[in-house]
C-alpha cells in the first residue's frame, strides 16, 4: 500500500470549525429532548404516565422546544425508563438558534443514557455560521466515544473545503477525521485523492493512502491560468 503524507496544508482552523459543526448539529436534538424543563405541542398528543411504560407520542405538527433548541417533524415519541429515549420521524427539522445551525433528517433518534444522537435518511446539516454543508444517509454521534459517524453519500461542502467519501469517521480526542470509500478532498484548487484519507488537524497533516493521486495547483499556475483566461476573454 503506497502512501503519502502532505505538510503545512495550513487548513486546520477550518475544518475544525466544519467539525465542530457536525458535532453541535448531532447533539443539539440533546439539550431539547433530555432537558428538565421543555414545551411540547400537537396535533395529536397521548401521554401515559404508568411507571415503567411512560411514553409520551406527539402526532401532527410535533414539536418541542427548549430554551435555544426546536424539533419539529410529523410525529416524536419520548420513551423509556425516565423518558431515555425519544425519536422524531417524518420530515425532521432541527435548529439550533445559539450554534445557528439547521439539521434535518427523514428520522431522529436520541438516547439520553449512551448520548447517542443519530440521523437517518437524507440528512442534511447546514451551519450558517461556518457556510458549511454536511450530507449523508446517517450521521451519528456517539458521545461517550467522543465519536462522530457520517454514512453513504457523505459530503462536506464549504468555501474553501469539499470531501467527497462513502464513509466519514470523526475522532474528537485525538482531532483526526478519516474519509474512505473513494475518498477525494478539494483545498483551494488543489485535490487529494487515495483508498483512504486521514486529516491530523492538530497537526497540519494531510495523509493519503492506497491508490494515491493528487493535483496541487502554485500560484504561479493559478496566476498564468488567470492570465490565459484574461487574454481570451
Amino acid at each position: 500500500m503506497s502512501s503519502l503524507t502532505a505538510h503545512g496544508i495550513q487548513r486546520a482552523p477550518r475544518i475544525r470549525c466544519v467539525l465542530l459543526g457536525i458535532v453541535v448539529a448531532l447533539m443539539v436534538s440533546a439539550p431539547a429532548l433530555g432537558a428538565s424543563t421543555f414545551t411540547f405541542s400537537g396535533d395529536r398528543t397521548s401521554i401515559v404516565f404508568a411507571a415503567g411504560r411512560e411514553r409520551t407520542l406527539l402526532v401532527g405538527n410535533a414539536r418541542i422546544v427548549s430554551e435555544d433548541t426546536e424539533i419539529e417533524a410529523q410525529e416524536i415519541e419520548i420513551y423509556g425508563d425516565d423518558f431515555r429515549f425519544a425519536v422524531a420521524r417524518g420530515a425532521v427539522r432541527v435548529i439550533d438558534r445559539e450554534q445557528d445551525i439547521v439539521l434535518t433528517a427523514d428520522r431522529l433518534l436520541y438516547d439520553r443514557i449512551e448520548r447517542i444522537t443519530r440521523a437517518e435518511g437524507n440528512a442534511v446539516m447546514e451551519d450558517r455560521r461556518n457556510e458549511t454543508v454536511v450530507k449523508g444517509a446517517l450521521l451519528e454521534n456517539r458521545g461517550r466515544e467522543n465519536l462522530t459517524i457520517i454514512q453513504v453519500g457523505v459530503r462536506i461542502l464549504g468555501e474553501d473545503l469539499t470531501t467527497r467519501s462513502e464513509f466519514a469517521r470523526y475522532r474528537r480526542d485525538q482531532n483526526i477525521l478519516e474519509l474512505s470509500g473513494l475518498p477525494v478532498v478539494f483545498w483551494r484548487g488543489d485535490e487529494y485523492r487515495a483508498s483512504r484519507i486521514v486529516i491530523d488537524i492538530d497537526r497540519d497533516e494531510i495523509t493519503l493512502q492506497g491508490a494515491v493521486r493528487g493535483t496541487i495547483t502554485t500560484s504561479d499556475e493559478a496566476s498564468e491560468g488567470a492570465s490565459n483566461r484574461a487574454a481570451d476573454e
